[in-house]
């Protein structure tokens, strides 16, 4: 796995979001309007995403979130080496077990974030 090839996929899936996104929120703003209703079409602006989020207490710590992906990360890439020395086979990463391997990972990092954040919002 190279890091240009990941640093590509990552460049073109963020890409597409963003595409998505603003692409969505344009419809949904021109139906808004197209119906008479202009005093919600301001609810799509940058603003009032930020007053929900706000609202929102799941993202109250951006740096555990980061941290927890970081580390899981982390360990994937450590588990991947540990596979590597034990079966030359794994080495040479013809196989997509390297990046399933990362990818569930990175995903137990969020899911531990969102675990603690569910039970921090409860309280």
């Amino acid at each position: 796995m190279k890091l240009d090839e990941l640093l590509m996929v990552a460049v073109v899936f963020f890409s597409i979001i963003t595409f998505v996104k603003i692409l969505s929120a344009h419809f949904l703003k021109r139906k808004l309007i197209k119906a008479g209703h202009f005093e919600k079409a301001g609810i799509l602006e940058q603003d009032a995403e930020i007053e929900v989020k706000k609202q929102v207490k799941y993202d109250q710590y951006p740096a555990l979130k980061w941290g927890l992906v970081a580390f899981f990360g982390g360990l994937g890439f450590i588990v991947m080496e540990l596979l590597a020395a034990s079966n030359p086979m794994f080495k040479q990463y013809d196989s997509a077990m390297p990046y399933g391997i990362f990818f569930v990972s990175i995903s137990i990092g969020f899911l531990l974030y969102y675990r603690i954040m569910s039970r921090k919002v409860k309280e």
